[in-house]
C-alpha cells in the first residue's frame, strides 16, 4: 500500500480536533503531503434559497478571510516539525467538494473527524463524512469525537 497524498477535511469542530492527530501521524509514517481542506458551506446550493448577490459575496468574503486564518491557526501545535502541508479553503457543498478535491488530486487516504450525530440533529445537518464515506473512490478513516464514543 502507498500512501502518497493524504487529504484532512475540517471544519474546526470538536470531531476534527480528534481526527488531525491521525492524519498527521499517518502523513509523517507515510512521508506524504498532507491537504488540510476547509469547505465553506455554500448555502444557496444547498437551499435553493435566493439571497442578495452582494450581500452573500460580502458574507463569503469575510468567512474566507476568517477561514484562512483558522485553518493556518488552529493545527499549529499538532504540525510542528511537519512541514509537506497544503491549506485549502474552498466554497460548495462540503462532501462534493471534499470528494471532488480528493480525485482531482488523486489523494490516496481522506482523514476526517464525524460528529456521531442522531436523530433530529443528523436529520438536519446531514452527515458529511457518511456522504464521503459513501461516495469517495478513495479509502476514508473516520475518528469519533469523544463524547459520542462509546
Amino acid at each position: 500500500m502507498e500512501i502518497k497524498k493524504i487529504l484532512f477535511p475540517t471544519d474546526f469542530m470538536e470531531g476534527s480536533s480528534y481526527a488531525v492527530p491521525y492524519a498527521v501521524d499517518l502523513a509523517k509514517k507515510y512521508g506524504a503531503r498532507l491537504y488540510i481542506v476547509h469547505v465553506i458551506h455554500e448555502v444557496t446550493k444547498a437551499s435553493g434559497l435566493y439571497v442578495p448577490h452582494v450581500t452573500l459575496d460580502e458574507l463569503y468574503r469575510g468567512m474566507e478571510a476568517e477561514a484562512w486564518k483558522e485553518i493556518r491557526r488552529v493545527y499549529l501545535e499538532e504540525l510542528r516539525g511537519f512541514g509537506d502541508v497544503e491549506y485549502v479553503v474552498l466554497k460548495g457543498i462540503p462532501y462534493e467538494e471534499i470528494i471532488a478535491f480528493a480525485e482531482e488530486k488523486g489523494i490516496d487516504l481522506i482523514v476526517m473527524g464525524t460528529h456521531g450525530r442522531k436523530g433530529l440533529d443528523r436529520l438536519f445537518f446531514g452527515s458529511t463524512a457518511e456522504k464521503v464515506v459513501r461516495n469517495s473512490s478513495c479509502p476514508v478513516l473516520t475518528v469519533r469525537a469523544k463524547e459520542f464514543s462509546s
